[in-house]
């Protein structure tokens, strides 16, 4: 991570109903270095904070009375200036389809109610590095001309799976939305790396990942899966299928870098 840019330069929207949240979890930023700290308390007076507000990380909950934390995403990636604005999810939601609706929209972090400091210090550290980038240093490779396939049916996921690949330094990306357009792309196009998503229609990463070793006969890349469920998959019940790795959503470059380190370096 850089060393100079940290938390205390860190600007936050965060955007919680509950005035006493607000006050509770801006003590626990305070706390972790963070100073600047706007607040919204609904969606609307999110969207026209965001109007003029340029910050580093947008912290939501996620009910309020005006909709749902996925509108205030929704409309961050329709404006290009906060495209690329890391988005973390504080919530006491337990239900897992929803808590999987965020991971699968490509958010930086989940933090649970209350939040251990470790939480949030974590989550911190991962929008920094998507600020200043670290590059990945491998022994084998020059990271910069590594080419990675990126597959996942959502756009949003994409994106910031994408973001976080560049920000270990590496530049020439190709994207799918299905596992089948990735098959297409991998006949014309070689890659260095596959990053795919498990969960997603019609062929799933594991059906995904089998086509690319069996019928495509491409042995040697490396298949990074991502799941919003990797607590409920085995890495070992997969390998099977030529999977290298599997991670879980939302990931950050420091897990991308340890990971590729492992599976490159070792090639």
């Amino acid at each position: 991570m850089s060393a100079q840019f940290n938390a205390s330069q860190l600007s936050i929207l965060l955007i919680e109903p509950s005035e006493v949240q607000r006050k509770v979890i801006t003590r626990h930023l305070a706390d972790a270095g963070v100073r600047q700290v706007d607040g919204a308390a609904t969606i609307a007076e999110a969207q026209e904070k965001l109007g003029y507000l340029n910050p580093d990380l947008v912290a939501s909950a996620m009910y309020f009375e005006d909709g749902d934390a996925d509108k205030i995403l929704d409309f961050m990636f329709s404006q290009p200036h906060l495209r690329d604005t890391p988005f973390m999810l504080v919530s006491s939601e337990t239900k897992r389809n929803y808590i999987e609706q965020f991971k699968q929209l490509g958010v930086v972090a989940i933090l649970p109610k209350p939040f251990t400091f470790p939480h949030l210090k974590r989550a911190l550290n991962a929008t920094i590095d998507l600020i200043e980038p670290q590059a990945l240093k491998l022994s084998n490779f020059e990271t910069e001309d590594l080419s990675v396939l990126i597959v996942d049916d959502s756009v949003t996921s994409r994106h910031y799976l994408g973001r976080v690949v560049r920000s270990i330094g590496i530049e020439n990306i190709v994207e799918a939305e299905s596992g089948a357009q990735a098959i297409e792309v991998l006949r014309d196009y070689p890659v260095d790396l596959i990053v795919t998503d498990y969960h997603m229609p019609e062929m799933n990463g594991d059906e995904f990942a089998k086509t690319v070793r069996n019928e495509l006969n491409q042995q040697h890349v490396p298949i990074l899966m991502v799941s919003a469920r990797a607590d409920e998959l085995q890495l070992e019940q997969i390998e099977q299928s030529g999977v290298n790795a599997l991670t879980d959503k939302p990931f950050e470059p420091e897990t991308l870098r340890t990971l590729l380190a492992s599976i490159l370096d070792d090639l």
